[in-house]
């Protein structure tokens, strides 16, 4: 079952009873979950608990479901059986129980798999099998990873991870020797091993992702830092923004462009056709982080890309737009207009529209000239005011269609 390992003469393979899941949704801000677990308890996978407020499963990090591959591999390397279900103690400090979805046995060498269950998160790695093949190899103590099929290669610097390793992640990695050493005992001590983490399909999966932007090629990246994942977690979101924005600062763009989501990301795109694919990060809601992120990095110059709800946010200092922390204020955007010169009519109108977009088809209908560029500088003075002029700063304003509104930069 791992490249080129069938159960073949004088091996053994079976399946559990690990369900399977499909992969669903591209989820472009990836947040890695899984691990195919038995229910011990109410709430998340393995007895995890929902998360607070929002009654949501909880999942584990791809890295999670390696480690718990690997543990069951070499637990079976060492004994001549595989267990059905394997406990790991997570970076986050609880203890995970996965279910070993597929076993098979040669005279060397174990793979064993699990099944990712990404709780209710939108991952699309959900239902993959991760998959680990544990051999005999190397130096007594030594626990050599490698990636195999489905991971990916770094081909960029700025990820954290060596050009050319595999897409395997530092806590990953310590996850992934220190179940391989758990389960070998003693041998440990006389024996040396190779563990190699594949995934079947990861190549397609990863083209769901921004791995190919990041010059992660070939498959998944095997990801996390607690071993759990919180679904629809805002955490992970910012951190895939910095890691974005690293690996385009890494590569030598001096000129970066933050979107508030995709359709502005591709609006955009047709304006800004001389700067390449890395560096167009999707911030969302993260325009604050990434502008320091940018400014610690060496950027130059970053252009933000957005419509007017977002962006009338940014123009007022507020530079995490999430819409349960902070509304339209519609009071600013009439403000805009009344220093324009507008009629009153259509400054109260605007002061009393129901939405951002409302507003804006208020200002489209009177033909007020000059309303989303005077906007767009106000973005770009708030957020160079954010990071102590170490930017220069863009700002385009585009309607749902992709008509650009307005523009503005400081220098």
């Amino acid at each position: 079952m791992g490249p080129g390992h069938s159960p073949g003469r004088g091996g053994t393979a079976r399946a559990t009873s690990g369900q399977a899941y499909t992969a669903f949704g591209p989820h472009r801000h990836r947040r890695d979950t899984g691990g195919d677990a038995g229910p011990k308890g109410e709430g998340g996978p393995g007895g995890l608990p929902e998360v607070k407020r929002r009654g949501l499963r909880r999942g584990y990090t791809t890295g999670t479901c390696a480690a718990a591959a690997t543990k069951a591999a070499a637990t079976a390397l060492a004994t001549g059986q595989a267990p059905s279900q394997v406990t790991l103690r997570l970076p986050a400090g609880v203890e995970a129980t996965l279910s070993v979805h597929r076993v098979c046995i040669d005279d060397e060498r174990v793979t064993c798999s699990v099944v990712k269950d990404a709780g209710d998160d939108p991952d699309v790695t959900h239902g993959a099998e991760i998959c680990a093949t544990v051999t005999w190899a190397g130096e007594p103590g030594a626990v050599v990873i490698r990636g195999g099929p489905g991971v990916g290669t770094v081909t960029r610097p700025g990820v954290g991870i060596p050009v050319g390793e595999a897409a395997i992640t530092r806590v990953p990695r310590r996850m992934i020797a220190e179940a391989a050493r758990e389960a070998l005992g003693p041998l440990c001590r006389e024996r040396g091993v190779t563990v190699q983490i594949w995934v079947p399909g990861g190549e397609e999966i990863a083209k769901k992702t921004t791995n190919a932007r990041l010059g992660i090629v070939g498959g998944i990246s095997i990801l996390g830092t607690t071993g759990i994942v919180v679904p629809y977690s805002t955490a992970a979101w910012r951190a895939s923004v910095e890691v974005a924005i690293d690996v385009a600062a890494a590569n030598g763009l001096e000129h970066i462009v933050l979107s508030t989501g995709t359709q502005s990301e591709e609006f955009a795109r047709r304006l800004l056709t001389h700067l390449p694919e890395m560096a167009f990060v999707e911030a969302g809601i993260f325009f604050g982080p990434g502008l320091k992120r940018a400014a610690q990095r060496g950027v130059r110059r970053v252009t933000l890309a957005g419509m007017i709800g977002k962006l009338s946010k940014v123009a007022q200092g507020k530079m995490v737009t999430h819409v349960a922390g902070n509304q339209v204020d519609t009071d600013f955007l009439a403000g805009l207009a009344l220093a324009l010169g507008a009629p009153e009519n259509l400054v109260e109108a605007v002061r009393k529209a129901a939405s951002a977009r409302h507003a804006q088809e208020l200002v489209l209908s009177h033909g007020l000239a000059g309303y989303f560029d005077l906007l767009c500088q106000k973005v770009c003075e708030a957020a160079r005011a954010y990071v102590g002029g170490r930017l220069a700063v863009e700002c385009l304003c585009f309607d749902q269609d992709g008509t650009l509104l307005g523009r503005g930069e400081t220098p």
